[in-house]
């Protein structure tokens, strides 16, 4: 059974359109970084399915790297929104104006 590569791409622009709307829309921190892990899983829907399109690994080893940058991403964002809501008792990313020691 052989999935043509338009099926990949249009999920992947759905995925991508997702994230990028709750982005757009979310004030909630935590909310922001679901957003854009929705979004790096669209690039790497999109990595695979021309890797696996063109015969190569290139673009799994390119999703790889991928993930472990999200995972990174992850670690840094939420030591990012443990600071915001000790000290403001919130995790809305409009609230502080600007991060003081």
């Amino acid at each position: 059974m052989n999935v043509p590569i338009e099926y990949f791409v249009l999920l992947s622009m759905a995925l991508f359109s997702i994230g990028l709307f709750g982005i757009l829309t979310r004030r909630n921190a935590l909310m922001f970084l679901m957003s854009v892990e929705i979004m790096l899983n669209a690039a790497n829907i999109n990595l695979i399915a021309f890797a696996l399109y063109h015969g190569n690994l290139t673009g799994q080893i390119f999703a790889l790297f991928t993930m472990a940058l999200a995972a990174a991403e992850v670690a840094i964002g939420l030591g990012i929104i443990l600071v915001l809501y000790r000290n403001f008792r919130d995790v809305d990313v409009t609230v502080p104006t600007t991060m003081r020691w």
